[in-house]
């Protein structure tokens, strides 16, 4: 407890947990400006909700298929130039 100049005790709280609040205040802040700047905003919770669902959806199928089908893209394009036989 740290006493403050108006005779009142204010209670601290470690390190531990201001670490994870600001951390919860980055995200919260990251977020904000997410639905800003999409405008979602406007929108219903579960529209939102929806949207949401489809965009996490369309990158999850985006970054898979670049998982599985980029090495065979990258060969092909070696073999073109002849930097791989």
């Amino acid at each position: 407890m740290i006493r403050t100049g108006r005779e009142r005790w204010v209670q601290r709280e470690p390190i531990e947990n201001m670490a994870l609040g600001d951390a919860w205040k980055q995200l919260s802040w990251f977020y904000y400006q997410y639905v800003l700047v999409t405008a979602l905003y406007m929108l219903e919770p579960w529209e939102r909700t929806i949207f949401n669902s489809l965009l996490i959806t369309v990158a999850a199928m985006a970054v898979y298929t670049g998982y599985v089908f980029m090495p065979q893209h990258i060969m092909a394009i070696l073999h073109y130039f002849e930097v791989v036989q």
